[in-house]
């Protein structure tokens, strides 16, 4: 079989008026970047066309380092749908440099199953990462000015909060000391880097109704606290006008094409592990102007992405899943089971069956939200027939349907009766009334929690010093009602990486708290994780490189 790239290579692409069009999308109005790519204007919204729309969320059981393919099997999904007549939109997230380069490459798909041109997509794309790293950088430059024409005054800050933000992955860069050599230099002071996907201004951005509301966030990011205490924001240094100036276009969704030319919109990419995972509100609620079924995902297992999901994206937008769809592979429930990482590609049905109770807890979680559930495997070559019935057979045991993802092979083609199936789901058995892990007037203790013992399964939680005089603080701000957003390994419901399966019994420790009073969440910071990833031994970009004018090796 050709590679990614050369399957995307290999696809002559519509115009994207034409795409447009097909979408319903008047094409005069687009800003288009080439032929290909377009933005489309936030205005597009149609809050009466968002209520006939019924959309479907895509999340996964807890992944392998390969990942689990939730992308390609949401693009598979929608390029059956369409296959079937049914006028489909996926609604994805942009992919970051930092993966793409680094571990798991790009996020564009896989096979027959893409969305396009993928080399566009998974580099630069219309340089909306470009415009979050400026913006939030900018008020890094913008704060370190203020801090050093204030020296010595009142207005001098105690406690600086706001780090820097690169969209690559470079464990160098997590702790570091800046103005050095002299005063003419700066003020010295320990800081640091994070990855953008992780930023506060890309949460924002993910979460913003529109341009004001995005200028109105960004007023309210905290930078710091003064002498006496109080929070230091972007708004009290004068510059929410101009970060929102570096933000007037990146805060237009994206409209791309799959590699069956039907309309893809892609936008925003905070990462589930250290963010809340989920494309832009904006960028769903304007496929859900447009489409009779739109296809989302959320990133990494549904205890992290399809939990924020719900907690933190449907409760700020007020959108509701008809259906719920959980990704599974033969590797990762024999993961789960006990079997060696080497030997996950090899049969081996005790395995897959003790892997089950990863399964059942992420279906467990999903239906507490009142969702209904649908499991899909995503189909490799070597799984064998007897797995892929074992699997089946406990579904439905289960009482949840199942189907079979072949589209990276077969493309839309391999979806139609997956896409049947959903299509019976959200008509027959469509999901209840969305229920929330924990109510706004809880603690932000009592949130933290309760996703902890209910999603997790962990017996307890420990708070840390550090995230205890952060507790504090978010009391007497008076902001216990934001949501939390927990930031954890994606390999295991604890916030132990190495402990595969469904871990009971443990304790989760949040060890820093941080507030995102622009993004309007609380983030506590759980075990070891990082929110500046570090390159693998062998990273992704040993394997890209240009000839003859062709990028190869991207995927």
């Amino acid at each position: 079989m050709k590679t990614d790239i050369e399957i995307a290579g290999s696809i002559q692409l519509d115009k994207i008026s034409d795409v447009a069009n097909k979408a319903g999308i008047n094409a005069e109005e687009l800003h288009q970047y080439g032929k290909h790519i377009a933005k489309i204007p936030v205005s597009f919204i149609d809050g009466q066309k968002m209520k006939k729309s019924s959309l479907i969320l895509v999340t996964a059981i807890t992944p392998t380092k390969a990942g689990i393919g939730k992308t390609t099997t949401s693009i598979g999904l929608a390029l059956g749908l369409n296959k079937i007549g049914k006028k489909t939109i996926v609604a994805l997230r942009e992919p970051s440099l930092g993966p793409c380069f680094g571990m798991k490459g790009g996020a564009a798909g896989g096979g027959y199953a893409q969305v396009l041109p993928m080399e566009d997509i998974n580099l630069h794309f219309t340089g909306d990462f470009h415009a979050i790293t400026s913006a939030h950088n900018m008020i890094t430059a913008l704060l370190d000015n203020y801090l050093y024409r204030n020296r010595g005054t009142d207005n001098y800050l105690k406690e600086v909060v706001w780090k820097r933000v690169l969209d690559v992955n470079d464990r160098n860069l997590r702790y570091i000391v800046s103005g050095l050599n002299g005063s003419e230099n700066g003020v010295p002071a320990e800081t640091g880097f994070e990855i953008t996907p992780a930023s506060e201004i890309m949460a924002i951005l993910c979460l913003s109704s529109d341009l004001e509301d995005l200028k109105r966030r960004i007023g309210n990011i905290i930078l710091g606290y003064s002498a006496n205490g109080n929070a230091f924001t972007v708004k009290d240094l004068g510059v929410a006008g101009a970060i929102t100036v570096l933000l007037k276009d990146a805060i237009n969704p994206n409209l791309v094409q799959t590699t069956e030319k039907s309309p893809a919109i892609i936008h925003g990419g905070p990462f589930a592990n250290i963010a809340h995972g989920c494309n832009s509100l904006i960028a769903t609620k304007m496929a859900m102007s447009h489409a009779d079924y739109v296809i989302t995902e959320a990133g990494f297992g549904a205890d992290l992405g399809a939990e924020k999901f719900f907690n933190i994206k449907c409760r700020k937008g007020q959108i509701s899943p008809k259906l719920t769809i959980i990704v599974a592979t033969t590797q990762a429930l024999k993961m789960h089971g006990n079997v060696p990482i080497e030997s996950i590609k090899e049969r081996n049905t005790e395995g897959l069956i003790k892997g089950f109770a990863n399964l059942d807890k992420h279906i467990e979680n999903m239906k507490s939200f009142g969702q209904s559930v649908m499991v899909a495997l995503n189909r490799y070559g070597f799984d064998s027939e007897e797995e892929i019935e074992l699997i089946k057979d406990h579904c439905h045991q289960l009482g949840v349907s199942f189907a079979l993802n072949d589209s990276f092979t077969k493309g839309g083609e391999g979806a139609i009766e997956f896409a049947e199936e959903v299509v019976r789901q959200v008509e027959n058995r469509p999901s209840r009334n969305l229920s929330f892990t924990y109510k706004d007037s809880d603690s932000i203790e009592e949130k933290i929690n309760k996703v902890a013992k209910s999603i997790y399964g962990a017996a307890s939680v420990r708070i840390g010093d550090k995230a205890r005089k952060k507790l504090a603080l978010i009391e007497k701000q008076g902001i216990n009602h934001y949501p939390v957003c927990i930031a954890k390994t994606q390999y295991s419901f604890s916030d132990n990486a190495h402990a595969y399966g469904t871990p009971t019994g443990f304790t989760l420790t949040v060890n820093d708290i941080v507030i995102n009073n622009g993004a309007e969440f609380i983030v506590a910071i759980a075990g070891s994780i990082m929110r500046m990833p570090g390159l693998p031994a062998v990273p992704q970009a040993e394997y890209i490189d240009i000839i003859d004018g062709k990028i190869v090796g991207l995927s």
